[in-house]
């Protein structure tokens, strides 16, 4: 299954088009390919895909979807909770 957490980027690197993203505690880097020059800022929710930011989201619905993603890894044991964090943004692509 392809989930998209949200993500709150902590860092950008303008000179190779990059964010740093904190998704529930996992640090990973995410192109800004995809979205306009200045639109994503520092303290910003995103959703990535296959390690591009795809969208921005407001702060609730960043936490509402946060709230719900964590009611769901407390039901995982942990190797699986670990599995679903860390690879969230590694989906296939479907058809």
């Amino acid at each position: 299954m392809c989930l998209s957490i949200p993500s709150k980027v902590t860092k950008i690197d303008k000179e190779n088009n990059i964010a740093t993203v904190d998704t529930m505690g996992v640090s990973r880097d995410a192109s800004l390919d995809l979205m306009e020059e200045g639109d994503v800022k520092i303290g910003d929710y995103v959703l990535l895909h296959i390690g591009f930011i795809m969208n921005k989201i407001d702060e609730e619905d960043a936490m509402a979807s946060l709230e719900t993603y964590q009611e769901i890894l407390e039901m995982m044991d942990k190797e699986e909770r670990e599995r679903t964090v860390l690879e969230d943004d590694n989906c296939p692509n479907r058809v």
